[in-house]
């Protein structure tokens, strides 16, 4: 049987998979990279930068509602129209962008998702592929709701394409994604319900910052039904109907779309892994601390599809595409994964931001903490915009002194808990902290004050 080899197979076209690729090939190495999506990955083309374009509307709103009768008149006209079309400025020409970077590096492109046939040997687009080292990069998809129905739910991709909102929504599932787009409908005037099993929404963030949110959301028009699980959804003759299990009672809520936002999970059922000897689990592909998988040494996975210590962020996935790259490319140096504190925002508004341990984290390692916790402050920078929601939580280390956790609700709670990143990565304690000088009035200049 005729076959095609290569030195790299990469699969999956997101930061991870590209940056694997175009290292291995400068290095001389011969690469072949596949994707069964439009090449670029989930962030450029489906995720995080056009779910921003469409948040800075959002903010728009928002902030001219804080400012009604403080200098804006009247509320600004909106066009969800004009926020798309804006938007497509950011993601259109991605996919044919990174193929023309693979191309000049000569890395032969394949459009469709391989399959093993065995350990080295990958079966795309009807060949057969020979392989020294496979490297997936897959990333997550949404996880697919297990009840009569589902076909009927909309994904993050069909919300960020819509090309007009509907006058009600329902979110099955209250996490990063579901709050986020719930916010944005919310502010353009859509009829939104969440439903989660969890008892509060975001349930992986402290409550410090989370029941703030909540306190907005409902302000806002978000209806929440939480500690219900969802039975059945119905296409009616103008909207869809959706049940739910909560305690003894069954509810139902109707609206016009449906939206599964219950979460994401690796994306490896296309690949026959089995008939490569590649483990993996729930959370993705198996790996050592070199990102090799255990049971197949010449595989390797990066980015969210990987079952590391990694969160599901782009720039963890570029650190992780690095250590990888080290052992296909270097033949001294090899990589082990390391994981620094990683930041997490959800962007609503107010954001909401995280890095380092819980309270209950940092308890449950031992430390004798000095836990911090406000909300509802009345400091300048929130005064002046009219934000009644800025607070913090921090955690730290009564014994050195050292800051384990911070956790902020605020318009921008993601550049702060940068702030905070470089505080915990570089051992400050919190007397170093409050004895910088940092330009004011800031943001920044607050977190002084939260430690």
């Amino acid at each position: 049987m005729a076959y095609k080899e290569y030195d790299v197979f990469v699969i999956g076209t997101g930061t991870a998979g590209k940056n694997v690729a175009k290292a291995c090939a400068k290095a001389g190495q011969k690469i072949a990279i596949a994707d069964n999506r439009e090449y670029g990955g989930t962030c450029a083309n489906r995720g995080c930068d056009p779910k921003k374009v469409l948040v800075g509307l959002a903010e728009v709103i928002d902030r001219s509602h804080k400012m009604l009768g403080k200098g804006i008149t009247e509320m600004p006209k909106v066009s969800w129209e004009d926020i798309q079309e804006f938007k497509k400025k950011f993601v259109d020409k991605v996919p044919a962008a990174t193929e023309d970077d693979l191309k000049e590096l000569e890395i032969e492109m394949y459009h469709q998702s391989p399959k093993f046939i065995d350990e080295n040997t990958l079966s795309v687009e009807g060949k057969t592929i020979k392989a020294k080292k496979i490297v997936i990069a897959t990333g997550n998809k949404p996880l697919e709701l297990n009840i009569p129905g589902n076909e009927h739910a909309l994904v993050s991709d069909d919300f960020l394409e819509l090309k007009n909102l509907p006058k009600s929504m329902i979110f099955i599932g209250a996490g990063y994604i579901g709050m986020e787009f719930a916010h944005i409908a919310a502010r353009m005037g859509v009829k939104v319900t969440m439903i989660d099993m969890e008892s509060r929404p975001l349930s992986n963030f402290e409550e410090a910052v989370v029941n703030p949110l909540v306190e907005v959301s409902k302000d806002l028009g978000i209806e929440f039904i939480t500690d219900a699980s969802v039975n059945e959804i119905e296409k009616l003759r103008k909207n869809f109907r959706v049940s739910a299990k909560k305690g003894n009672e069954t509810l139902e809520v109707k609206a016009e779309l449906v939206f599964n936002t219950a979460g994401r999970v690796p994306s490896i059922d296309e690949l026959d892994l089995e008939k490569g000897n590649v483990s993996f689990t729930k959370k993705g592909i198996s790996v050592n601390k070199f990102l090799q998988n255990p049971s197949n040494k010449n595989v390797f996975a990066c980015g969210d599809v990987s079952d590391s210590e990694g969160l599901p962020l782009t720039p963890l996935s570029s650190q992780e595409s690095k250590v990888v790259i080290s052992h296909l490319t270097e033949e001294n140096i090899k990589e082990e994964a390391k994981y620094p504190p990683q930041p997490s925002v959800v962007f609503t508004l107010p954001q909401i931001a995280s890095v380092g341990l819980t309270e209950e984290q940092a308890r449950e390692k031992g430390y004798d903490v000095i836990i911090e916790e406000k909300t509802d402050l009345n400091w300048f920078n929130a005064k002046r915009i009219n934000e009644r929601h800025y607070g913090y939580k921090t955690i730290v280390d009564k014994k050195t002194d050292l800051i384990l956790g911070a956790h902020i609700i605020s318009p921008e709670a993601g550049e702060m808990i940068n702030l905070f990143v470089m505080a915990i990565c570089g051992k400050l304690t919190r007397y170093d902290l409050k004895k910088m000088i940092f330009a004011y009035p800031t943001w920044g200049n607050d977190i002084k004050g939260m430690v």
